[in-house]
């Protein structure tokens, strides 16, 4: 069975001094893990902070793009950039994970066009608008609103993304912002790792009408697996969240410094000291597989794992090794191998094929 996650954030780990072409114990991803656990793919998010503006931003987006390049070339063959759906069916069928890109936070491409395309010709071939700020593209659930939706540069976006073949990603994205690129698109839009809001009320997930609509549009939503995404409980737990707050800031200081090795060691014992929480696990995840597919049908749905991005992970789930215990728990549900396979891989290329043939 082919799976493609789609979204993870190893690039930022690349970033940070990981070698992926190695087993690494604390990381959620890595080529070994992907081999090892038959994964055929993965949308690596090349992720930019709001706090970086202009051609800083830039830079830093072209910086982790280098790095996913390097990787790939040092994997000796194990890995392939990878930007269309046959590539990728064709990779797995010769034992070799394929590597796409998406972009998370659209601010690299600044106001300029020309840069949409330049990065459309290094292999992105998703581009999440937003991320947790406001920025030229349009408003974020976590920014101020700026533009009400999506900004006249950002209606120039969606339209030259279609013309393109780039698909839109909406997690991040406000509500207004949400609505005015599903409207806009020709072509059917994503959320790459966004969960239920009716399950879980954080600000990050959609809507049941959301959900309905990206699947009447013949879109996508990937569920994620952070924990704060799939259960209100865990959110509301006191002692998690101030374990996530102080592991949140030992990061920070380690993003600074990845070459210091003490630091690298105080984020590893934060990660050891979250995966003792009780947290929501693969039942709560697939809860949210179940409401999604209820609301969008079977063929728009998938998983968006959010790995590397995120310090703590669901019980039951260490690295991207594990996701095969989601299908195991679709199977006792009753879900079909044909469903399964859909979640798994099938319904995301699916989107990336019918957005590049626009």
């Amino acid at each position: 069975m082919l799976f493609v996650d789609s979204h993870c954030d190893t690039p930022s780990q690349i970033y940070r001094l990981r070698d992926v072409t190695r087993e690494e114990n604390h990381a959620h991803v890595d080529f070994p893990k992907m081999l090892r656990g038959e994964v055929g793919g993965a949308f690596f998010s090349i992720y930019t902070s709001p706090a970086k503006e202009g051609d800083e931003a830039t830079r830093y987006a072209l910086e982790l793009i280098a790095g996913v390049y390097d990787a790939i070339e040092r994997s000796g063959g194990t890995a392939a950039l990878t930007t269309t759906a046959s590539e990728c069916y064709k990779n797995h069928a010769e034992g070799t994970v394929s590597v796409f890109l998406g972009m998370e936070n659209g601010s690299p491409i600044r106001e300029s066009l020309p840069l949409l395309r330049m990065f459309y010709q290094l292999g992105v071939r998703y581009v999440t608008l937003t991320h947790n700020g406001d920025n030229a593209i349009g408003d974020s659930c976590a920014g101020n609103r700026r533009w009400g939706g999506l900004s006249p540069f950002g209606k120039e976006v969606v339209a030259e993304m279609n013309r393109l073949g780039i698909m839109i990603d909406l997690s991040h994205a406000s509500d207004e912002t949400f609505w005015d690129g599903i409207s806009l698109s020709r072509a059917p839009v994503i959320a790459s790792h966004s969960g239920c809001r009716s399950i879980c009320n954080h600000r990050r997930n959609l809507t049941d009408e959301m959900i309905r609509s990206l699947g009447e549009k013949g879109g996508y939503i990937g569920i994620p697996l952070y924990p704060g995404f799939l259960s209100d409980s865990f959110n509301e737990d006191s002692v998690a969240s101030a374990l996530v707050d102080e592991v949140d800031e030992i990061e920070d200081l380690f993003i600074k410094e990845p070459w210091k090795e003490e630091l690298r060691k105080g984020w590893y014992d934060g990660q050891d000291r979250l995966s003792k929480l009780k947290r929501p696990g693969v039942k709560e995840i697939v809860d949210h597989i179940d409401h999604a597919i209820s609301l969008a049908g079977a063929d728009h749905v998938g998983i968006g794992t959010d790995f590397d991005g995120i310090s703590v992970l669901p019980e039951g789930i260490k690295n991207v090794g594990d996701v095969p215990a989601i299908f195991d728990e679709m199977r006792r549900r009753g879900y079909s191998e044909e469903v399964i396979e859909g979640v798994s891989g099938r319904n995301l290329l699916q989107v990336l094929d019918k957005c590049s043939n626009i």
